[in-house]
């Protein structure tokens, strides 16, 4: 893989940490994001939040992933819109539905496919 196809996985990585995980609750193995926290923000925060997911699949676009991973990541955004639209539920289903780490998995796999670099577990 290239250098710079692997610094955007690593960057996309990162956003998507941020945004679906980056913090625990303390005592538990709960983890959440900035997803969730701005969902709490009346107006603006689901847009921006799910503007950043937007921009997961945007990248995904520039790097040639095929018409139907897209139209998966689409989906999963979609389901976390549903999710989050709903008052005070919402915001503990953004918790548990976490559509970016699910999406940067799709793109990984595609990535693997195309860009595939070496396995340092073969012998």
């Amino acid at each position: 893989m290239s250098s710079r196809a692997g610094d955007t996985r690593s960057r996309l990585d990162t956003l998507a940490r941020f945004l679906d995980s980056a913090v625990r609750v303390p005592g538990t193995s709960i983890r959440f994001g900035a997803d969730a926290l701005m969902n709490l923000i009346p107006g603006v925060g689901m847009p921006t939040s799910k503007g950043m997911s937007a921009y997961l699949i945007w990248e995904a676009r520039r790097l040639g992933a095929p018409t139907g991973t897209l139209l998966r990541m689409v989906g999963n955004i979609g389901v976390d819109f549903v999710i989050s639209a709903v008052p005070l539920v919402g915001w503990i289903g953004d918790v548990f539905y976490r559509s970016n780490l699910r999406n940067m998995a799709l793109l990984r796999d595609h990535l693997d496919r195309v860009h595939p670099g070496p396995n340092i577990f073969q012998r």
